[in-house]
């Protein structure tokens, strides 16, 4: 079985950590969550999630793939945590899969793991660089390294870690239950 690690700082985005938590459980990925600051993890929108370890204590060999949920909070902490930073590093010397969406691929940046091409919630980039940024597309994947925009794409973002961790068949099945069937009223005011 494929497993993910979800680092969770204080001021994490909610939305986003929980659809892809969420998700790759549905598609088969064991996720583990591990706190950051601590066991509870306050989101940004004042939601808690409680992590299943801290950080410091993961075994970081075991795991496929490293997601970080965005929040600018929560994504200042990631960045400014010597543990996350030097798991990034381990995680692309090993040749396994990134993920970041919203803010953090700001902390991909600070440890020196963020490919060329990449996307983020858009100003971010700013504080990134503009070479290798692409704003029109909710999700890219350059190598095993794969950013998102934010909130309103991490079901785009999910399916897309699913489609590579778990292959096709799974990603096809999940989608048709998780994805197809979101529609918005076409007689709805504004």
């Amino acid at each position: 079985m494929k497993k993910m690690l979800v680092p969770l700082a204080d001021g994490f985005e909610e939305v986003e950590a929980t659809t892809i938590i969420d998700l790759c459980r549905r598609g088969g990925i064991e996720v583990t969550v591990a706190g950051v600051s601590g066991m509870n993890i306050l989101g940004g929108q004042g939601i808690t999630i409680v992590a299943d370890c801290l950080i410091d204590s993961v075994e970081i060999d075991s795991f496929d793939m490293i997601t970080l949920p965005g929040g600018l909070a929560g994504t200042m902490v990631l960045s400014e945590s010597e543990v996350v930073q030097s798991i990034l590093k381990r995680m692309k010397e090993q040749d396994k899969y990134i993920g970041a969406i919203c803010a953090a691929p700001l902390a991909l940046h600070t440890a020196d793991v963020l490919n060329e091409d990449f996307t983020c919630y858009p100003s971010i980039e700013n504080q990134i660089r503009a070479e290798g940024y692409h704003k029109g597309q909710p999700t890219i994947l350059d190598g095993k390294v794969m950013t998102s925009q934010g909130v309103g794409k991490a079901i785009d973002f999910a399916l897309n870690i699913v489609l590579e961790l778990q292959g096709e068949s799974t990603f096809q099945k999940l989608k048709a239950v998780s994805y197809t069937h979101l529609t918005l009223p076409t007689n709805r005011e504004v």
